[in-house]
């Protein structure tokens, strides 16, 4: 477990399969909290000379971020 990293991100279609992940993941088994809240995100990319495209066609996913606890 040392070597995972100190923050994960999981992208999901729905609010349920990014909820489910907290348990399914065992991630407080892992030493993860979660962070923040599960919601919609719609991602962009930005290239080196600042233009910017959507991925994942535009379509807004769910975001669940866990990070490591300190102990």
């Amino acid at each position: 477990m040392a070597d995972e990293p100190h923050r994960i991100t999981f992208l999901a279609k729905t609010f349920s399969a990014a909820a489910l992940e907290f348990h399914r993941g065992r991630m407080a088994e892992r030493g993860y909290r979660m962070e923040g809240r599960i919601e919609p995100t719609a991602f962009q990319m930005i290239d080196e000379d600042g233009k910017t495209d959507p991925v994942f066609d535009g379509e807004p996913l769910f975001t669940v971020t866990f990070v490591k606890r300190e102990d």
